[in-house]
Order: structure tokens, then C-alpha cells, then sequence
């Protein structure tokens, strides 16, 4: 016997597969789990980050008073007091600076190397040591452009002072069909180059010879029949 179950009136009975029927239960969501020692980690990273960057900013900006070379000097030439200049610069501590402190030291020193305008001065550039070593004496050459060398002199260069026959003795010579034997030549050390005449472009070189040839080599500077040349690089 089937039993028919009537709604009570008034009462509709909802439609659960219509699309006017009610929305499902929401779906509970499970918050995440804080990790307190996690964001501690995090925090403590970021911190450390930017007390490193801080440390390395301060590091940088520490600048040092030092002394950089104000003009050009060539290498054995006496360092003047012009010569050098004060600068505020930040180092990096492996490069080797001389302090603004240590300049009245510095001057009256040589320089060991060609010193470069606005280059960094360092220890190792300058010597006390005189280009004219015991047992030498110091002659002054002067000559004409055409008895020079197109390339600079400059102190602490190594040349060769050749004598040159003049034009007698070679009308001499050629007369007696004596055929010259080759130039006498005299090592020497530049040691100071002097300003060419304005008139006649003439500049006096001093240089540094054995005592045994300073006499010698006078007179026959004084002829003018002598010429400068560089003298061969070590391992040419």
C-alpha cells in the first residue's frame, strides 16, 4: 500500500536543482599556520642586509687627505714644492699613498719614475738617491737641435756623447786618403735639460761622466763638435 505525502498548503517544497533554488554552504577556508620563528628569520636577514649596506656606504665615503702630482716631472728631476698638490680622495687600503702630511719630506727628493700630472703620488716614485754617483763629475753639452735627438731628454736617461770630426780635419783626412775610423763615443747619465734658446734653439744637457773623462769631454764641447745620442735599452 503506497502512502502519498501531500505538502501542507501554503508551503512550497524548494527546487534544489533550479537555478532559483538556494547557493550551497560556503566552503571553510583552513587559515595558514603562522611561523613566528620564520618571520623572526626574515626580519633578522633583512636587518643584517641593511646594516651591511650601511657599514659599506660609510666605508666608501671615509676619504683621505693625500698628495697627487700637480705638473709633470721627469724622471732624476728634484720633486718641487709646486710639483705636488693636496687631494681628498677615497682609497681602497692596498693602494700605497704619501699623506699631505709627509709633503715637506717629499720635496727636494727625485723622482724614481716620470711623474704624471694629477697621478697619485706613492712611496716607491721618489728616491734620495743623486743621478751623479761618487767618482763622477757633471759637464754641461750644449748643442744644436741638428746634434739632438727628435725624441725627449729627460734626466736619469742613459746617452752616448760622440765626437764628431769637424770640417778641417775631414778635408784633412780625405786629402791624405786616411779613411776616418769610427767616432770615439762616451757613456753618460742626463742629468739636467735646460730651456732651448729662444734665438738659436740651442740647449745645454748636463751630464755625468767618470771624472777620468770630465776634462776631456770640456774641451771638446767647447769645439762644438760633439753630438747626443740615446744610448740602446737594456735587452735591446
Amino acid at each position: 500500500m503506497s502512502t502519498t505525502t501531500t505538502p501542507a498548503a501554503g508551503r512550497s517544497v524548494p527546487d534544489l536543482g533550479s537555478p532559483g533554488g538556494p547557493a550551497a554552504a560556503p566552503r571553510v577556508v583552513r587559515q595558514r599556520r603562522r611561523r613566528p620563528g620564520l618571520i623572526a628569520l626574515s626580519v633578522a636577514l633583512i636587518a643584517a642586509g641593511g646594516l651591511s649596506g650601511a657599514l659599506l656606504f660609510t666605508a666608501s665615503g671615509q676619504r683621505s687627505a693625500v698628495l697627487v702630482v700637480a705638473r709633470d716631472v721627469p724622471v732624476g728631476a728634484a720633486i718641487d714644492d709646486a710639483d705636488l698638490a693636496p687631494a681628498s680622495l677615497a682609497l681602497d687600503p692596498a693602494v700605497k699613498a704619501v699623506p699631505v702630511a709627509r709633503k715637506s719630506g717629499m720635496v727636494g727628493q727625485r723622482a724614481a719614475v716620470a711623474l704624471k700630472a694629477g697621478a697619485l703620488l706613492s712611496p716607491g716614485q721618489v728616491t734620495s738617491v743623486s743621478l751623479v754617483k761618487a767618482g763622477e763629475q757633471v759637464v754641461g753639452v750644449a748643442l744644436k737641435p741638428s746634434q739632438l735627438p727628435a725624441s725627449r731628454i729627460a734626466p736619469g736617461q742613459k746617452v752616448l756623447i760622440v765626437s764628431t770630426p769637424d770640417a778641417n780635419q775631414a778635408a784633412t783626412a780625405g786629402k791624405a786618403g786616411e779613411t776616418p775610423g769610427a767616432p770615439k763615443t762616451l757613456p753618460a747619465t742626463v742629468v739636467a735639460v735646460g730651456a732651448p734658446a729662444p734665438a738659436t734653439g740651442v740647449v745645454v744637457v748636463d751630464v755625468a761622466v767618470p771624472a777620468t773623462d770630465g776634462p776631456a769631454l770640456a774641451a771638446r764641447v767647447a769645439t762644438g763638435a760633439v753630438a747626443l745620442i740615446l744610448a740602446p735599452q737594456d735587452g735591446s
